[in-house]
């Protein structure tokens, strides 16, 4: 012991005291308290923000999964049958059920109670002149809204679509029975129309159908092998490590670009440079191909990262091969991930609608596509475009087209959920 050094024979007194130790304890609880109610705070926004969408939604487009129709006993006669017109065909028929209607105003207002495109078709092919004419039409959009409430018959004449008299007649109908309200079987059978009682969501779903399968054919496999390559193949060290991390680098900055930015590209080479023509679901399938395609390699490589890799040194160390270790053990493992992400990539695309927007996805089709090279819309463009008319008809049924997309991404969702638990309970066996 050196000359310098020292004791002291004072005892050590604690620095903390029971009473303090008590309210550091108090204080960590009631940190703990806090962050547990702002915790549920959030869960609670959360689910009442989406609670909120849900019941707007469907407040708003669940009535336009029912239509009204009419039931209407027109006679033809030979006078009503030589009119070349045949709007003015009908008119002279509905005059004779109203026997009030004379003149042309009340005539026009009377063709405006049910679909008259409809109308004129079905009287279009009646060939007997003297038997009377069933006709069973669905009503006008402006029908359909007044007999669901949606139009307040109270308010003044000019602040309302819908006449008195139209009011009127829409009684008359309904008292002698001729109106009926069906389940509207036309908003999935029937493509487009101008008339909204008429328009559909055949060529949306038919169309979302075609790209969404164009897509997945495309980007599943090259997205798959992609990240069982990077993942197990590629070379790790040198120039081509040094190669393989810029890929992966740039993989996931590409799954941070806006979807615009695939539509864009999409427009450029697909159209503009192959000639391929605008609003085919080729099209659409090639540009949110690209878009999936990094979704499917991030989830397919965290799918793949998660299985052990002492697992694949095992196999190797028995003398398998790299590509009997990868394919053998390593990708069954993580099988469930790489279906769940797939699912997801899918769904994702379902709901995409900038890309489309760019290659001219959004004309007026009025017909149901056959092959990937007639002109289609997807759902969320038909949503779009139904949400910008005027007509509250369209806004209801947009509402409805909303429904219809919601219930099957969450289809797709659940799907992906049991083929997890599936492979995963299937791993465990």
């Amino acid at each position: 012991m050196s000359a310098t050094e020292t004791y002291s024979d004072t005892p050590i007194k604690a620095a903390i005291t029971t009473a303090a130790m008590e309210a550091r304890m108090r204080k960590r609880r009631a940190a703990e308290r806090r962050f547990r109610v702002y915790g549920q705070a959030a869960v609670a926004f959360s689910i009442a923000a989406l609670a909120w969408l849900l019941i707007s939604i469907v407040s708003t487009g669940a009535s336009a999964f029912t239509q009204h129709w009419v039931t209407l006993d027109l006679t033809v006669t030979a006078q009503t049958n030589a009119s070349p017109n045949d709007r003015r065909r009908l008119a002279d028929a509905l005059a004779d059920v109203f026997g009030e209607v004379s003149d042309e105003a009340s005539r026009r207002e009377l063709l405006q109670v049910i679909s008259a495109s409809v109308a004129t078709a079905d009287l279009r092919a009646a060939q007997n002149l003297s038997e009377p004419l069933q006709l069973i039409v669905p009503a006008s959009d402006l029908t359909d809204q007044y007999l669901k409430g949606h139009i307040d018959p109270n308010l003044p004449e000019d602040q309302r679509k819908i006449t008195n008299r139209q009011i009127e007649w829409i009684a008359a109908l309904d008292a002698e029975g001729r109106v009926h309200r069906r389940f509207n079987r036309g908003l999935f059978a029937n493509p487009d129309s101008r008339d909204p009682e008429r328009a559909g969501l055949a060529s949306a779903i038919f169309g979302s159908i075609m790209i969404v399968l164009i897509a997945s054919a495309l980007a599943l496999p090259v997205g798959i092998g992609a990240a069982i390559y990077l993942d197990s193949f590629a070379p790790q060290t040198g120039w081509g490590g040094r190669l393989t991390r810029m890929l992966e680098v740039n993989i996931n900055n590409l799954a941070a670009v806006p979807s615009i930015v695939f539509g864009l590209l999409g427009l450029a080479v697909f159209i503009n440079f192959f000639g391929l023509p605008r609003s085919i679901p080729l099209v659409g399938g090639l540009v949110l191909a690209l878009r999936m395609f990094p979704t499917i390699v991030i989830a397919s490589r965290a799918s793949l990262l998660a299985v052990p890799v002492s697992l694949t040194d095992s196999a190797l160390s028995l003398g398998a091969s790299r590509m009997q270790a990868v394919f053998n053990h390593r990708v069954p493992l993580a099988a469930p991930g790489m279906m769940t992400g797939s699912i997801i990539g899918m769904a994702q695309a379902l709901g995409e609608t900038a890309p489309l927007l760019m290659i001219g996805m959004v004309a007026f089709v009025t017909t149901v596509p056959s092959s990937p090279m007639d002109p289609a819309t997807a759902l969320p463009v038909q949503i779009f475009l139904w949400s910008g008319s005027a007509e509250a008809a369209w806004a209801e049924r947009a509402s409805a087209a909303i429904i219809s997309l919601l219930v099957v991404l969450m289809f797709i969702n659940g799907i992906a959920i049991i083929l997890r638990e599936r492979l995963q309970r299937r791993r465990k066996l």
